[in-house]
C-alpha cells in the first residue's frame, strides 16, 4: 500500500551556552510506565463460552490502491459473526463471519450520476444478486503472544473459497458491569486477500504500473462481542 507523501518537516534544536560553566543538574527520575508487553500480558477476567457481535460496535471496511493515489476506503454496512471464546485457551476458539455485498456503501457523492454501489454489486465484481452472501470460517488460530494470534480461516465469495488469515489483536474485555450484565470482550482485526482469486480481475494494473485498482484488498475490523450474562444476573 502507498503512503500520501507528505513534506517533511525537520525540527532542529540547538542549545549552546559558551559562558556558562554551570554544572548540568542530573535528569530527574521519571516514574515507571506500564510498557505495552505488561498490558498485553495482564490478564483479563472473561468467561469462555458463546459470543455474539454487538452490531453497534463493530465495522467492516476494505481498502484498494487506486492508481498509487489513494488507499480508496469502503464498507459493508450489514454483516454478523458468532464466536466461540476461551480466554484460557485462545487455540481453541472459533469464529463464524457472514456478510451481505449488498450492503456495500462507497459513499460515492452523486448517485443520480453513477450508482457506484450498484456497479460493484454487478456480475463483473461481487455479482450479489447470484451469490448474496459472503462467509468466513475460522480453521484455526495460531496464538502468537497473550493478546496477538493469526485466525486461519476459508472465506467463500462469489462462490469460490479460499484462505483469508486475519492478524488479530485482542483488546480486553469484562465479565459484567453495573449498566451490562453480560460479558464483553473486543477485537482489532486486518488481513490482506487478492480479489483475482475470487474471479473479479477487472482493473488490476499491469505488472510495473500503478494505472488501475489493486488486486489486493485490505480488510479492517474492529468488533464488540457480547456474552454469557453475570451468574448474578442469570438467577434472577
Amino acid at each position: 500500500m502507498k503512503s500520501t507523501n507528505f513534506p517533511l518537516i525537520l525540527v532542529a534544536a540547538i542549545a549552546l551556552s559558551a559562558c556558562s560553566k554551570q554544572p548540568v543538574p542530573a535528569a530527574t527520575p521519571q516514574p515507571a510506565t506500564t510498557t505495552p508487553a505488561a498490558v498485553e500480558s495482564a490478564p483479563v477476567d472473561v468467561p469462555g463460552g458463546a459470543y455474539t457481535l454487538d452490531k453497534s460496535h463493530a465495522s467492516l471496511l476494505f481498502r484498494v490502491d487506486h492508481l498509487g493515489f489513494s488507499n480508496y476506503t469502503a464498507r459493508f454496512l450489514r454483516f454478523d459473526a458468532t464466536l466461540t471464546f476461551d480466554p484460557a485457551n485462545l487455540a481453541a476458539s472459533s469464529a463464524t463471519v457472514t456478510v451481505d455485498p449488498r450492503s456495500l456503501e462507497t459513499d460515492y457523492p452523486d448517485v443520480a450520476k453513477l450508482d457506484f454501489n450498484a456497479q460493484l454489486q454487478s456480475e463483473q465484481w461481487l455479482n450479489s444478486a447470484q451469490y448474496p452472501q459472503m462467509t468466513w470460517q475460522s480453521t484455526s488460530v495460531e496464538v502468537l503472544a497473550p493478546r496477538r494470534m493469526k485466525l486461519h480461516g476459508d472465506l467463500t465469495l462469489r462462490g469460490v473459497t479460499r484462505p483469508v488469515t486475519l492478524d488479530a489483536t485482542f483488546n480486553g474485555g469484562y465479565a459484567g458491569h453495573p449498566m451490562d450484565p453480560n460479558a464483553r470482550i473486543g477485537f482489532s482485526a486486518r488481513g490482506t486477500l487478492n480479489r483475482s482469486d475470487f474471479g473479479m480481475g477487472y482493473g488490476i494494473p499491469e505488472a510495473g504500473s500503478t494505472m488501475g485498482v489493486s488486486d489486493a484488498v485490505e480488510v479492517i475490523i474492529e468488533a464488540e462481542f457480547s456474552g454469557p450474562p453475570l451468574a448474578s444476573a442469570a438467577t434472577e
